[in-house]
């Protein structure tokens, strides 16, 4: 609900509102399906580093036994570096790299595959920090949509009508006003006319 009062200040402050409201809608509007197709395309960025991973899990699966026998001590993420973007004026991670540390092994002792197993253990390491980042870029895009749509929401629902019909009642009742006010003149212009005549 928005408070005036029924006088000509109030009224230019209410249209001054409603015109600033009136300029930012299609800002905001624009903003929020900018957002909306952000949050999808990140969404869609972390399901294909999903996919992505469930395919090399797919493909690797015949090896799963074989597994046993690698030290996970060989290798593992010391660093995840982040950086920071702004998609549609939001502030999201972008990850910059993934640092991993190799323990050194011995080449005859251990499996012919050792190597190729170190190299698809980063592989998938990559992928789920990439996919993690992701997921993440989309819950903050999504968080920042949500109150977009909110203001526009509130703009385009509450306050542009409120602000509307707040200048209506002050024109009207200015108007019914000024209507009394020339009806209350005319009274006394007769009754000074009559008061004239009957003096004559």
């Amino acid at each position: 609900m928005i408070k005036f009062q029924y006088n000509k200040t109030a009224l230019g402050d209410l249209d001054k509102q409603l015109k600033v409201r009136r300029r930012a809608l299609p800002t905001i509007k624009s903003k929020e399906s900018a957002l909306r197709l952000e949050v999808k395309r990140a969404k869609s960025t972390a399901g294909e580093f999903r996919v992505e991973l469930d395919d090399i899990t797919a493909r690797h699966d015949y090896m799963m036994a074989l597994w046993g026998e690698f030290d996970p001590e060989l290798v593992r993420i010391d660093d995840v570096r982040l950086g920071e973007g702004k998609v549609a004026g939001v502030r999201v991670p972008v990850l910059e790299g993934v640092d991993f540390s190799e323990k050194p092994y011995d080449l005859f002792s251990s499996p012919a595959w050792t190597a190729d197993g170190v190299e698809l253990v980063k592989r998938i390491g990559r992928l789920m920090v990439e996919s993690e980042v992701y997921m993440r870029r989309s819950e903050l895009l999504d968080r920042a949509r949500k109150k977009t749509t909110q203001k526009v929401n509130l703009y385009e629902k509450v306050q542009i009508p409120g602000y509307e019909e707040a200048i209506l009642k002050i024109k009207r009742f200015l108007e019914d006003e000024e209507n009394l006010s020339k009806s209350s003149q005319k009274i006394v212009k007769q009754r000074q006319t009559a008061e004239r005549r009957a003096a004559e």
